[in-house]
């Protein structure tokens, strides 16, 4: 969906499907950053939860006595989860995920306005300094998040099909 508004000046054409694009991309890039976090959470909770588990489990099981090898057993196993977990550093990459998704947000946002609020009304230079920053801001983004992966892009694909970046206020009357 286009947020080009019509009756724009013909000077400012250009400006305004570069905008476009970047408030475009800007969605796309926050909704792959929001479900990369939820599934990094997952990871963190499918991996730190079994491993506190398992140590208590096994820790509980060595204090009761005389059980055979099952206390180790549950202990090397909780020991993989952990050293799994803090390899793989679901945590962090979970906060930096959602750190990226809002900053894309904020950088969608800022082409909405330009577009739909303020574009019209500017001197073309002015525009096009606009849409400087607002290029800028989308490099800059794009070369400190992580690359959503493919089950992150499906997920959401699925969740922009469905609605889940669009505004009751933009809904046509």
């Amino acid at each position: 969906m286009s947020l080009i508004p019509a009756g724009l000046p013909e000077s400012h054409g250009a400006i305004a499907k570069e905008a476009d694009r970047i408030h475009e991309s800007a969605l796309w890039s926050a909704q792959g950053q929001f479900e990369q976090a939820k599934l990094w959470r997952l990871i963190n909770l499918m991996l730190g939860v079994p491993a506190a588990a398992l140590a208590a489990v096994s820790g509980g099981t060595a204090l009761a006595g005389d059980v055979g090898v099952w206390p180790g057993v549950l202990a090397l196993v909780a020991a993989a989860l952990s050293a799994t977990l803090t390899t793989v550093n679901a945590s962090r990459r979970m906060t930096q995920a959602q750190a990226s998704a809002s900053a894309y947000l904020e950088l969608q946002t800022s082409a909405r306005q330009f577009l739909s609020i303020d574009l019209a009304e500017m001197p073309r230079e002015d525009a096009r300094e606009v849409l400087r920053t607002l290029t800028g801001t989308r490099d800059d983004l794009n070369k400190t998040s992580d690359p959503p992966g493919r089950l992150a892009y499906k997920l959401s694909r699925r969740t922009i099909a469905r609605g889940g970046q669009s505004y009751s206020a933009d809904e046509a009357v």
